[in-house]
Formats: C-alpha cells, structure tokens, sequence
C-alpha cells in the first residue's frame, strides 16, 4: 500500500497544517503574548504609582544617610570666633587690678592659689610693683588645677567672696600665706574672713554655695581658649608668658614692653 507523503507536520498546541501556515501561527501567538505582557507591565507602572521610566525596573528603597554640612555652614561657624569675657589682652571692670590702673604695662596672671610656682611667681610679681609703681599693674585671674590641687577652687571661690566685701586682695595674699604655711582649707578662708572683719554669715554663705563657681569655671575658659596650659601663666601687654620667670629675666620683658624705673 502506497502511502503518500506530504509537508504537513505537527502544530503548535496540538494543530496541523502546512510548515508556512504553522510559521505564520506561531509568529502571530508569540506577538500577542509579547502585547500582552508588555500591558500588563505598564498597567501595574501606572497603578503603583510610578511616574518615571516605564522601562527601569523599579529599585528597592534605601536607608537615607544625612548629608554633610554644606562649606558655606561650616564657613559660617569659623566665622563665629570665641568671645572671651575677660579678654587676656584686656582689663575688664570686673577684674581685680593691684597697682597704677593707669600703666602702662599690664600683667594679666593666671593663677592656682595651690600652685608652688605661683607663690613663687607672686613674689616676682610683687617686686615688679615695687620697682615700676608707674608703669607696672597686676591684674589677678583664676586657673585652678584642681586635679593635683584639691584646696585650689574653694580658694579661688573664697577670694570672690571676699572681692564682694571689697578684700579680694588682703584674702589672696592670705591664702597665698596658708599655701606657703601647709594650711590651706575651707575653714582656713572663714577664719581669715573674720581676721579681715568681712560680714562672716555673707561670706560663709557665699563660699559654702558655690554661688562664686561660675566666675572662676569662667575665668579658666577664657584662659584656656587664650593658651593657657598650666600655672602660671601671664600675658605682658597680651603676650603670653609661661612659668615662674625670675625677676631679672621679667624686668627685661616689662621693660621691653615700655616700663621704667
């Protein structure tokens, strides 16, 4: 039995028919999906939303990181210098002045009442007067080393409170002498208060507040933006000087800066 052969062949999805009816078929299926895959995509880009490039797939969200101050921020804040409330080139009419308020050279010490060097350096400081009584002022700020002088800051505190009744310096040089005598403690400065007839009541309250730990925390800020590293550290005409300097090698500096005998 003859059997007669021809070009029908299997079609797609189970249909038969010629090889060019199948190739045109299965190019019209293939193009349908496509049109229909490709709606569906762009309705679910409309219904989420997304207005951007229909052809980006869309990205995951991100943890948002602040952005860095811009330059101009940060010029800003350079541009906004420390301003000292007392100035270590400056008298103010708050500090403590000994001496010709009219001088010409001005000494602006920074000081720890503990400090062995800075009983040292007040001698210095007072053969300065002395010598130059016209020339020459001392004016007396705080800078206690509280970390290796435990009696330093109630000291500081307790010569403010006695600056209230008008005796800062008859309390400083008093406890520069129970520094020199290994005498220093609060009980010390209330019993010096009432050697110097200051109201005792004022002042023991005063002291035992703390009402006058403001001024000296500000006292050594300023001293500290100003250089001040360590005790004692002086400013001649606003240069900063460091140390104990003996008194020949200050009689120069103050010299130099216009003092005469």
């Amino acid at each position: 039995m003859n059997v007669l052969l021809n070009d029908k062949n299997e079609g797609v999805g189970g249909l038969s028919g010629t090889s060019k009816t199948m190739f045109v078929l299965g190019l019209t299926m293939g193009i349908g999906g496509m049109s229909l895959l490709a709606l569906f995509f762009v309705m679910s880009v409309f219904l989420n939303g997304n207005s951007g490039d229909l052809l980006a797939a869309k990205a995951p969200s991100a943890a948002v990181i602040p952005s860095a101050p811009s330059p101009t921020a940060i010029a800003d804040a350079a541009d906004d210098p420390y301003e000292p409330a007392y100035p270590p080139g400056d008298v103010t009419d708050a500090d403590h002045i000994r001496g010709n308020k009219n001088a010409k050279v001005t000494l602006i010490e920074y000081s720890d009442f503990e400090c062995p060097f800075c009983l040292q350096h007040g001698d210095t400081l007072n053969q300065l007067l002395a010598a130059y009584p016209n020339d020459v002022r001392v004016v007396y700020r705080h800078f206690p080393l509280t970390g290796l002088h435990p009696e330093a800051q109630k000291a500081a505190e307790a010569s403010e409170c006695a600056a209230d009744q008008e005796k800062f310096w008859e309390m400083h040089d008093a406890i520069f002498q129970a520094n020199a005598d290994g005498t220093m403690s609060v009980n010390a400065w209330k019993k010096i208060a009432g050697t110097l007839q200051l109201d005792t009541n004022a002042f023991n309250n005063c002291l035992d507040s703390g009402e006058k730990a403001s001024v000296v925390a500000t006292h050594q800020n300023d001293g500290a933006n100003a250089g001040i590293a360590g005790t004692p550290g002086t400013f001649v005409n606003g240069q900063l000087i460091e140390g104990a300097i003996p008194f020949a090698n200050f009689k120069q500096i103050v010299e130099a800066a216009g003092a005469s005998s």
